[in-house]
């Protein structure tokens, strides 16, 4: 099977408007956006994969220009705005907090135009990480939890206030934690214990069970460790991680609500933990489907031309023939 790498993975509506907004056309998104209505989770999953996708382009001031009383035209403004803060971010552009001044008061703006609405404060979030002194009053408030460091809590509970356990809005708060001034270890220690606390509240059919595999693979990433990493998923508490989010959340949520990396990474930690009949299942409503994350990070080899797939069609290959054999044998 030929692997597909897109970021609207089987969201077709939001593919369409891909093609359109790139190719500068953008009535198409905002028809998209006016049908995904209030519901918090996917209004941020969508806005963020089409800014992501146009942050090079001005397709969505062109938008802004003809439609400047309409919200989304706004909204979208400020998503793109953001996105190229963090760009310029990671770039260590001279004129980044130049273009994070200007991106927060378009984040606001939006924030008052339409105060039900999570995704300007999840902007807020995505912005925290460039603040990695804390200059901000609003990222260095204490954490609700002993364990977890100041930061940006206030504005997470305002997300959390309009879009319970959103799953941008942690993410942001993980990448947050480890881009703030301190130990690569203490920010490291903070992911696993935002991940274990998240889990503790048991978010039925929410991605955010997969938090603490996002902070081990974050460690993979950041600290080379030994080859026999892969066995931690064979034992407590990662193997109750792993199967916790594979009951509780791939079981629970709609097949709308999995994102592609969710997915990828459940099926990567099942594998890895031998559990392959529930891997298999994962990597059937995958399809074709995948992403390079986060079988780029854990493969333990570097030769080939992407070792990072081959590793990702060894584990559907063998996930999947495990299925077979015991459909076969009962």
């Amino acid at each position: 099977m030929r692997l597909v790498y897109h970021p609207a993975g089987h969201d077709d509506e939001l593919r369409v408007a891909l093609v359109e907004l790139e190719a500068g056309r953008w009535r198409t998104a905002r028809e998209l956006l006016l049908a995904t209505g209030t519901h918090g989770a996917l209004r941020t999953a969508r806005t963020q994969v089409l800014a992501v996708a146009v942050a090079r382009s001005d397709v969505v001031g062109v938008w802004l220009r003809e439609e400047p009383h309409y919200y989304d035209a706004h909204l979208m403004s400020a998503r793109v705005a953001v996105e190229r803060v963090l760009r310029a971010h990671r770039q260590h552009h001279p004129r980044t907090w130049e273009f994070e001044a200007d991106a927060r008061r378009e984040v606001l703006a939006a924030a008052r135009r339409a105060p039900d609405d999570p995704v300007p404060w999840v902007c807020l979030l995505a912005l925290a990480q460039v603040d990695t002194r804390q200059q901000y009053y609003e990222h260095r408030v204490p954490a609700p939890e002993l364990m977890l460091p100041s930061g940006p809590w206030g504005i997470l509970d305002q997300v959390d206030r309009r879009d319970p356990y959103n799953r941008e809005a942690y993410h942001r708060i993980v990448q947050f934690l480890l881009a703030r001034n301190a130990l690569p270890t203490a920010s490291q220690a903070a992911v696993f214990d935002l991940g274990r606390s998240v889990v503790s509240q048991q978010p039925l059919g929410s991605p955010l069970l997969l938090l603490p595999a996002y902070a081990l693979v974050e460690q993979r990433r950041r600290i080379k460790v030994d080859p026999l990493w892969r066995r931690q998923w064979l034992e407590e508490p990662h193997a109750g991680y792993s199967l916790n989010a594979f009951r509780n959340w791939f079981h629970r949520a709609p097949p709308t609500m999995r994102s592609i990396a969710d997915l990828n990474l459940l099926a990567y930690v099942l594998w890895a933990g031998a559990k392959y009949q529930e891997a298999a299942e994962v990597f059937a409503a995958l399809g074709p489907y995948a992403s390079r994350e986060p079988w780029s990070t854990v493969c333990e080899r570097t030769t080939g031309p992407d070792p990072g797939e081959a590793l990702l069609l060894r584990a559907r290959a063998e996930s999947l023939a495990y299925a077979r054999r015991t459909t076969h044998h009962p």
